[in-house]
């Protein structure tokens, strides 16, 4: 498995933009698809974005599209989450995750019969009003 550590997250003013960074480090960074899920407080996590193991395909929750753009560097073993024009609703942990599958990204929040095989620790994102 890799290991999964996010950095990044901080308190931000609405309309404000971050920039959350996801490293792995263990095995092929590459083998894996990623993914950035949240989970605000009190509610379930969702998914947010997710890339193919080669960068070229992007998944992103409709409520974010157009604002945020996920986006992988193979030799640096990072996956990026640029955040912009963030709203308050958008305050939540933010999750790195990895599989092997892409598919997997985009359904596990939705399907109780799939689990993500990697998970990282998470960073809070607090977006003011």
């Amino acid at each position: 498995q890799v290991q999964l550590v996010e950095s990044g997250g901080g308190l931000v003013q609405a309309g404000g933009s971050l920039r959350l960074s996801c490293v792995a480090s263990g095995r092929t960074f590459s083998n894996y698809a990623m993914g950035w899920f949240r989970q605000p407080p009190g509610k379930e996590r969702e998914v947010v974005a997710a890339i193919n193991r080669g960068g070229h395909s992007q998944y992103y929750a409709d409520s974010v599209k157009g604002r945020f753009t996920i986006s992988r560097d193979n030799a640096k073993n990072t996956v990026y989450l640029q955040m912009n024009s963030l709203k308050p609703e958008a305050t939540a942990v933010y999750y790195c995750g990895a599989d092997p599958t892409f598919h997997t990204l985009v359904v596990v929040t939705t399907d109780t019969n799939i689990h993500l095989e990697v998970w990282g620790q998470g960073t809070l994102v607090t977006v003011s009003s």
